[in-house]
């Protein structure tokens, strides 16, 4: 584990993104379902595991930092056949939050996916990615979002 110990505690947030593609008539099948399937409200459900993925990441990551976080986003919202996961950190402290981010979007998608799979294996999670950081020593900012 990096020390960070004489690094200056500044504010940090960052936003990373996941995207979940379901095949046409599965994503038509869920839209006319309200999103609800035999396990319950999909969107909401990711939302909440989300935020559990952001609070587990030191532990699901063998090097990262616990990290004092001021608040997390996990927002899910539907483009086409995709569900999209942007997932929002902050903290103050001494190292980023970009696991925080990427872990909470990815845990999201990947309920997604298990609430899901009934109707269809064909599902595909992908453009994990960090959105922009902010904190630190630079800035990241991805072109094209």
């Amino acid at each position: 584990m990096v020390d960070v110990g004489q690094k200056d505690v500044t504010s940090r947030h960052a936003t990373a993104q996941a995207r979940i593609r379901f095949p046409a008539e599965c994503a038509q099948q869920l839209r006319d379902q309200g999103f609800m399937t035999k396990k319950g409200a999909v969107l909401t459900v990711a939302q909440i595991a989300g935020v559990m993925g952001v609070k587990a990441t030191p532990q699901l990551i063998p090097l990262c930092h616990t990290l004092p976080l001021n608040g997390c986003q996990v927002e899910l919202h539907v483009e086409g056949d995709d569900v999209v996961v942007q997932c929002h950190v902050s903290c103050h402290g001494r190292t980023g939050v970009e696991m925080e981010a990427l872990t909470g979007a990815s845990v999201a998608a990947l309920t997604v996916y298990d609430m899901c799979k009934a109707l269809s294996h064909d599902i595909e999670i992908h453009e994990v990615r960090l959105l922009q950081k902010a904190g630190g020593k630079r800035d990241f900012q991805r072109e094209n979002v």
